[in-house]
């Protein structure tokens, strides 16, 4: 599934940077995204979810009432912050001078999207296609091991184009995803002063993209994003459900797949 390769391909790339490029990014409030364990894709729930919601309301609707994900539970499964400055601005009608300055990557006049091959291989992420009989585990590894060549090891302008470039992939693949393949560059404008990143609510923002990816279209029945946090988010408030174990007290509950569950038993 496309959601799973993007959450892949960005934690690799988060792998691949060196320890200062990792403590920048948990200096952003983005840490601990890239600590819940990875988790199959359970399409069964995820679809009888986005069947049950009612865009009126803004809440998934069921026969005993009404369930509405909430800042708490964006706080507490992805460890992003719910407080800070509103992640808005101006949006421009063509990025391509801010593209080629921030970046280093090529978006056509008149355009606000980066094509994601090019952004993914300016991390080193070439050949990004799972080999035949490669566990899950030594994909990752390959791809981290093969982005760190390409990635600067101290500060300086080559490790924040990097950084800009991670982000954008992050933001805009995983956490802000859209359907379609190129990376939208709207949240660019935010990211040209590195050190003011951790001070925006993305946690709010991110909420806000749920809530409308859901209301896209009554005529979908799948969700676009970043998939974890409405399966756990159904794990905390459907435990009748069995459908996962949340065996990790903390800031950010890890979802396990029980045996039952994976088996398609309980």
């Amino acid at each position: 599934m496309r959601a799973r390769v993007s959450w892949t391909l960005v934690l690799a790339a988060f792998l691949a940077f060196p320890p200062f490029q990792r403590e920048r990014v948990e200096e952003m409030g983005f840490g601990q995204i890239f600590r819940i364990e990875r988790m199959r894709v359970d399409l069964a729930l995820t679809q009888a979810l986005r069947s049950r919601w009612d865009t009126e309301a803004s809440a998934f609707a069921f026969p005993w009432g009404h369930m509405i994900p909430s800042l708490e539970d964006v706080s507490r499964i992805t460890g992003l912050r719910v407080y800070g400055r509103a992640v808005s601005g101006y949006t421009y009608p063509c990025y391509h001078d801010l593209a080629e300055r921030l970046l280093d990557l090529p978006v056509e006049r008149r355009s606000s999207l980066v094509p994601r091959v090019a952004l993914q291989e300016s991390l080193g992420l070439f050949e990004v296609g799972k080999n035949a009989g490669e566990s899950e585990d030594e994909y990752l590894a390959r791809l981290a091991r093969v982005s760190q060549r390409e990635l600067a090891s101290e500060p300086g302008p080559q490790a924040d184009l990097d950084l800009r470039r991670f982000l954008v992939l992050f933001l805009g693949r995983l956490l802000f995803a859209t359907r379609g393949d190129a990376v939208h560059c709207r949240f660019l404008p935010l990211l040209e002063d590195l050190g003011e990143v951790g001070g925006y609510a993305w946690g709010v923002a991110f909420l806000a993209h749920q809530f409308n990816g859901l209301s896209a279209s009554e005529r979908q029945t799948s969700t676009s994003g970043f998939y974890p946090f409405l399966q756990v988010c159904a794990y905390l408030h459907l435990p009748a459900l069995r459908r996962g174990d949340l065996t990790r007290s903390g800031l950010v509950p890890i979802a396990r797949r029980g045996l039952a569950a994976i088996s398609g038993g309980g």
